[in-house]
């Protein structure tokens, strides 16, 4: 593993180490990221090792200009003019994607993801290299957002380090949002995650899986990490049943390092786990003073992470903390289709 300075490595080099089949980290205008050829499929899968993703979990990709986009993807009109009026920028554009990647880069769907960052070292590379290159952050998945290089050494493993042929260090990156996703196949222009750029006042977003939903979860955590241990995190849930606030519940639960499995605690109400996560269930409680016989303050005074399903039914008694915690109101409703769910949420 080469580790350089911004300003001691050349483009030239940067490309060479990608058309070897190289992985590269650099940084972004968001944050760092992890790169190789997305048409190399030796490469592809080597990035896969090293984020520990999923089968089926699809990657974004880089490219300098929408004349490259064309050649892997199909871009209708909405495309089109996401292109113009936000591009270069944090914005990932999801698109029917023409098959032209390595095996894993599309979804199962054959949808593709496609940024033009706005940030001249990616663009540059990308420009010599004459071909995409995945886009997507350096951190393993459910690991902490890459702000910077010890973010990721910290918490990537022996084996994953030794999976890494050069690391481009710019020092502490602005934290930014990550980018973004459109998703611009469906009739209706669909938000997948939430970023700097806001395409709706709302911040709504689809997930379309359980897994989905859990890492809407974990990004939402993210956006809130600083918090972490100097106040407590409450994230109060509200939906109907079946709508997924459990898998909600267990995206946190991940990205919190939590090896058991998250399950909703219907019958003993509250539950915590390896001391990281409370989380509650008030689905059976007929009278609030119920919740306070949780000793909910505790939790609260402790700066807790705290997760609580059927949050709506004691509203009145989770705004007692506004002043002492975090809280994160979250609504999940049933979408078009059987397996959609629109989540948004807002801080109290």
């Amino acid at each position: 593993m080469k580790r350089v300075r911004k300003d001691q490595i050349s483009i030239d080099e940067i490309v060479k180490t990608l058309q070897k089949g190289g992985l590269v980290i650099m940084p972004t205008e968001t944050v760092y990221g992890a790169f190789v050829d997305a048409t190399n499929q030796k490469a592809v899968d080597k990035l896969n090792r090293y984020k520990k993703r999923p089968p089926g979990k699809p990657l974004s990709v880089a490219v300098p200009d929408q004349k490259m986009a064309k050649k892997y993807a199909e871009l209708n009109q909405t495309a089109k003019d996401l292109y113009k009026n936000f591009l270069p920028g944090p914005l990932t554009i999801v698109s029917s994607g023409k098959h032209k990647l390595a095996r894993g880069v599309e979804s199962e769907t054959g949808n593709i993801g496609i940024r033009i960052p706005d940030y001249q070292l990616i663009l540059d590379v990308v420009k010599k290299l004459n071909k995409p290159i995945t886009a997507t952050s350096a951190n393993a998945s459910y690991q902490k957002r890459p702000y910077s290089i010890t973010n990721i050494l910290d918490n990537i493993s022996q084996k994953q380090k030794d999976l890494i042929d050069t690391i481009i260090d710019a020092g502490e990156l602005p934290k930014n949002e990550p980018s973004t996703v459109i998703d611009t196949t469906l009739d209706d222009p669909a938000i997948l995650r939430q970023g700097d750029i806001k395409i709706k006042d709302e911040v709504e977003v689809l997930s379309r899986s359980e897994e989905a939903t859990q890492n809407i979860a974990k990004e939402l955590l993210q956006k809130h990490e600083d918090y972490v241990g100097k106040r407590a995190l409450v994230f109060a849930l509200e939906g109907p049943m079946g709508a997924g606030k459990t898998q909600f519940a267990k995206g946190i639960g991940k990205a919190l390092g939590i090896k058991d499995e998250v399950i909703s605690p219907t019958y003993t109400i509250e539950e915590e786990y390896e001391k990281k996560l409370i989380h509650i269930d008030t689905w059976r409680m007929e009278d609030p003073d119920e919740f306070r016989d949780l000793n909910f303050q505790k939790r609260i005074d402790d700066k807790s992470i705290v997760v609580i399903e059927w949050a709506d039914k004691i509203t009145k008694e989770i705004r007692k903390h506004l002043e002492d915690a975090i809280i994160i109101w979250v609504k999940i409703k049933y979408g078009q289709q059987e397996n959609e769910r629109k989540i948004s949420w807002g801080t109290l």
